[in-house]
């Protein structure tokens, strides 16, 4: 059977199937590995199946044994993937589209619930035993229904988010490199430009990829563009956001509240986040269902069976622009 490097904890579904199918190298040492330590465990190996905690650059491609034949990681994102590199290299690299969109649809929608409705702050009123004391009348939140709700990104994940805000009653906005078909956009008001759709979103929600085009596209210019006391939500990437900007307009009440299920760096985050009692803040948890992150391992391993095999992989990475 095929020798493969497996670098990131599995379901017991898609332990199972690593073990009927492959020669399975684990890591064992309870943290990602470095590169070299990955470069190493991939000695003799046919196939690695990686997460975004592992850096694939120009030199990891570089140095990678010749015995390896493909490599599938555990993510929609690739950030973390040199394409140019992989192809030059000739290594096909496999990704986990679609699979995740319910799931963390589901997360921006419990992360713009638990903003607008101060749930961190209600949680520790009750954890603390100061509810007795202190009441709650001080937890006036924000509602949601009538509100505009302006999706920056509208791709499968933004869609779904879309369909479930409909039923909140809310109306849709959204910008989008180009403007989707009636049939998708279900009503939803399309903007030519991200400045205006800043403009009218009561709540802002990030589902865009992270690249050079959007890295810190929430900074002070475009947080000013919001309308005074809006909610911001990120289940995308951690890098859409400048933080110290954002922190700033928390302070001061232009963003009324911030949903983040992603930050820059982490697992480490900016700590003034921390400090904040209108933030809703989870540890990245997006894909995190049993469902969720089996559909996304079973994914990652079609597409090393397939390349290995000689056939289609059902979703490669697309060529480096």
């Amino acid at each position: 059977m095929p020798t493969l490097v497996v670098t990131h904890w599995q379901t017991p579904a898609v332990v199972a199937r690593i073990e009927r199918e492959f020669t399975p190298r684990y890591n064992t040492l309870g943290r990602p590995y470095t590169q070299d330590e990955l470069l190493a465990a991939a000695d003799g190996a046919d196939a690695l199946f990686v997460s975004s905690a592992d850096k694939l650059d120009a030199r990891f491609f570089q140095l990678l044994p010749a015995s390896v034949r493909v490599i599938s990681t555990f993510s929609v994102g690739y950030e973390h993937v040199d394409r140019a590199a992989a192809a030059a290299a000739g290594i096909p690299v496999g990704y986990t589209p679609d699979v995740l969109n319910d799931a963390t649809a589901d997360i921006a929608l419990l992360l713009l619930l638990g903003a607008s409705r101060r749930a961190f702050e209600a949680q520790q009123l009750v954890r603390s035993g100061e509810w007795a004391t202190r009441g709650t009348a001080h937890l006036l939140g924000w509602g949601i229904t009538g509100k505009r709700l302006g999706i920056f990104g509208m791709g499968r994940i933004g869609r779904a988010v879309a369909q479930r805000a409909r039923a909140f009653g809310m109306t849709i906005h959204y910008y989008n490199r180009t403007q989707l078909p009636p049939q998708m956009e279900e009503g939803a008001v399309y903007h030519a430009s991200a400045e205006s759709l800043l403009r009218v979103s009561d709540f802002l929600s990030l589902n865009a990829p992270n690249s050079p085009a959007t890295r810190h596209f929430l900074n002070a210019e475009t947080l000013a563009m919001l309308p005074h006391g809006a909610i911001v939500v990120n289940t995308a990437r951690g890098g859409l956001v400048d933080d110290e900007t954002l922190i700033a307009a928390l302070k001061s009440g232009q963003v009324a509240a911030a949903g983040l299920d992603v930050f820059e760096g982490e697992p480490k985050i900016n700590p003034g986040y921390a400090d904040l009692p209108n933030t809703f803040l989870l540890p990245h948890i997006g894909s995190a269902t049993v469902e969720t992150r089996t559909a996304m391992g079973m994914l990652a391993l079609d597409n090393i069976v397939a390349v290995l095999e000689g056939k289609p992989a059902p979703s490669l990475l697309p060529p480096p622009a």
